[in-house]
């Protein structure tokens, strides 16, 4: 009983670590096509959500599954439970991802083509939700502590855009629209970010067992 058991957890890590591969590459791809102008490939990631949302179905179906027939307790019951939430965070990454493809399909028709420059903060949401995923795979509470301090700083970059985009909405009356529509841009971010931290925190359940959100 035992050992089936820890073959169905470790099916379920698997898979849960292929969905996180699924996003991350989304989200690159995302932010590629606004670098490169790639009007195919944000289509591409649009039209292709909904082999997320099927694969999320999936992972949430099994977890259930394994609760029922094994009822497994103490580590192995949190590691369950994390899956599940860190689950629907990655879902609603690449929904996000999915959004961000949207917004630079619709200010790509602007004439008044309005940029800027997401670099610094989709680098940093890149990279924390590669350390999430890395914390979950090590199980290492250090690297998900340092996500969470990191959500800090996507917040910050966030408020710095709209900031921007305030001025440059004063200085450019006509270009309101695409102004808004690439602030919602750095919104997408911020919420990835959010999402990423979520991972963190469910990391840190997971290897501590407390529960450390909205502290």
């Amino acid at each position: 009983m035992a050992g089936n058991l820890q073959r169905e957890i470790e099916k379920i890590k698997k898979e849960i670590l292929f969905l996180g591969a699924m996003v991350e590459d989304r989200f690159k791809k995302a932010i590629f096509a606004i670098k490169t102008e790639d009007l195919g490939l944000a289509q591409k990631i649009i039209d292709t959500d909904f082999e997320i949302d099927e694969k999320e179905i999936e992972v949430e179906e099994n977890c259930l599954k394994v609760l029922a027939l094994y009822q497994p307790v103490a580590t192995d019951l949190r590691f369950l439970v994390a899956v599940i939430k860190i689950n629907n965070d990655l879902e609603r990454v690449a929904d996000y991802a999915s959004n961000i493809a949207k917004r630079y399909k619709t200010s790509s028709q602007d004439p008044n083509k309005f940029k800027y420059d997401y670099s610094a903060m989709t680098d940093l949401t890149v990279k924390m939700l590669k350390m999430s995923l890395d914390a979950l795979v090590r199980t290492d509470v250090d690297i998900a502590y340092e996500v969470r301090e990191m959500d800090t700083n996507v917040n910050i970059m966030r408020n710095e855009a709209y900031d921007s985009m305030k001025k440059d909405i004063q200085k450019h009356p006509d270009m309101v629209s695409e102004i808004i529509n690439m602030y919602l841009i750095s919104r997408h971010l911020e919420r990835i970010g959010d999402h990423t931290t979520n991972i963190a925190e469910e990391v840190i359940h997971l290897i501590e067992g407390g529960i450390i959100r909205h502290t």
